[in-house]
């Protein structure tokens, strides 16, 4: 709009020049042709004008220069002030959509756009802290039936002391696994008052990726075994890249968690780590010395590296997710499983945090399910291999 208005001035400015000097050049000439008297008053008047030609052009383009100065400077104005009260009526009556002059139609598409977003996300952020609200309210509920079995059985073993071991050992393992029940819904607690009130940054290393999951799926064999699952693993070796650990380390062990506490009894979990060549979704290529430059670690290793990524996939068989809930898997505060009775499910948090760590590592998470399959996908830039 900025460069049309000062085209449109330009076009205006150059127009009433001309318009100006040809209507002087038009009376001078119809001038000549009138015989004019000595005693007519108009005569002096055009004499004196023909006397002082230069000044009176000047006062004629000055003045008409600032007419139209004013008129286009004024347009501005009056754009701001429409823009300034279609913003109040987007403050007052958001519900409406706003309206323009036509010759602000981009404006007035941009502001409807931004109109939109924001009761887009403020539906969201309603929807979040509603759901985060309910979840309180049944963790909260949840803690005491935890806490009361604990106080229940530690009192029987304080008020029977004749009680025979084998009854005092099943009391207290009872009593113990009530208490890490307990512990974990306060961990629960944790984690959505570290996620609302901190922001996640990264602390990037170079890290082999190959390792580190070999060594999380082997310290999750006695949970497999004790929910009668396994593993099938393939992961190609001595893959690296530039990452945060610990926070990498949570994401698989939110995605791992998750697969297990939603597979069938007696299947196996499938992982893999591969290689994959071409781009991230939303991403362009970057050159080799540019990448090397963001991180001075890899310069000092001996690596190879393309325009290649890293590939985790995490297949589990349960049940198929629906559609409605799989394109909300992600969101803040969901779970699969709505009911606090359930076993399954934590405070809704371990996906999204898993989906914010892999995006800061400018990476994509994906889930699918279909035919009692759910596979999630996490693919991460910046993979390298060392030349054996």
């Amino acid at each position: 709009m900025k460069q049309q208005l000062m085209a449109w001035y330009v076009l205006a400015m150059t127009g009433f020049a001309a318009a100006f000097l040809l209507v002087i050049l038009l009376g001078w000439l119809l001038c000549r042709e009138i015989v004019w008297q000595y005693t007519d008053p108009l005569y002096w008047i055009l004499r004196w004008m023909r006397d002082n030609l230069l000044l009176f052009l000047a006062l004629g383009i000055l003045f008409g220069w600032g007419v139209i100065s004013y008129a286009f400077f004024a347009i501005p104005f009056r754009y701001l002030s429409e823009i300034m009260s279609a913003s109040e009526g987007l403050i007052q009556l958001p519900q409406e959509p706003i309206v323009l002059p036509d010759r602000m139609k981009n404006i007035e598409d941009k502001l409807n756009l931004v109109r939109e977003q924001a009761i887009r996300n403020a539906m969201l952020a309603k929807e979040a802290e509603q759901r985060k609200n309910d979840l309180i309210v049944y963790l909260a509920h949840d803690l005491k039936t935890p806490l009361t079995s604990v106080i229940g059985y530690l009192t029987l073993l304080q008020e029977e002391p004749q009680i025979s071991n084998e009854l005092r050992a099943r009391y207290t393992g009872i009593a113990l696994e009530k208490a890490e029940r307990l512990e974990e819904l306060i961990n629960e607690f944790f984690d959505i008052t570290r996620f609302n009130l901190t922001a996640l940054t990264l602390e990037p290393e170079q890290l082999n990726l190959s390792r580190m999951l070999e060594q999380i799926t082997y310290e999750f064999l006695p949970v497999l075994a004790e929910k009668g699952l396994s593993w099938r693993l393939e992961i190609a070796p001595e893959l690296w890249l530039a990452g945060d650990p610990d926070k990498l380390e949570r994401v698989l062990d939110n995605l791992i968690r998750n697969a297990v506490s939603y597979s069938y009894p007696q299947t196996e979990i499938f992982l893999s780590l591969s290689v994959a060549e071409g781009m991230l979704p939303g991403q362009s290529a970057k050159p080799v010395q540019a990448v090397r430059g963001q991180n001075p670690a890899l310069a000092q290793t001996d690596v190879v590296y393309q325009e290649k990524y890293a590939e985790i996939c995490i297949c589990n068989h349960g049940k198929t997710i629906p559609p409605e809930k799989l394109s909300r898997i992600f969101e803040q505060f969901f779970r699969l499983d709505s009911s606090r009775a359930s076993a399954t499910g934590g405070a809704g948090l371990g996906l999204a945090i898993a989906k914010e760590i892999v995006e800061l590592h400018q990476g994509s998470i994906q889930v699918e399910s279909e035919r009692e399959r759910i596979l999630f996908t996490v693919r991460l830039p910046g993979v390298c291999q060392k030349i054996v």
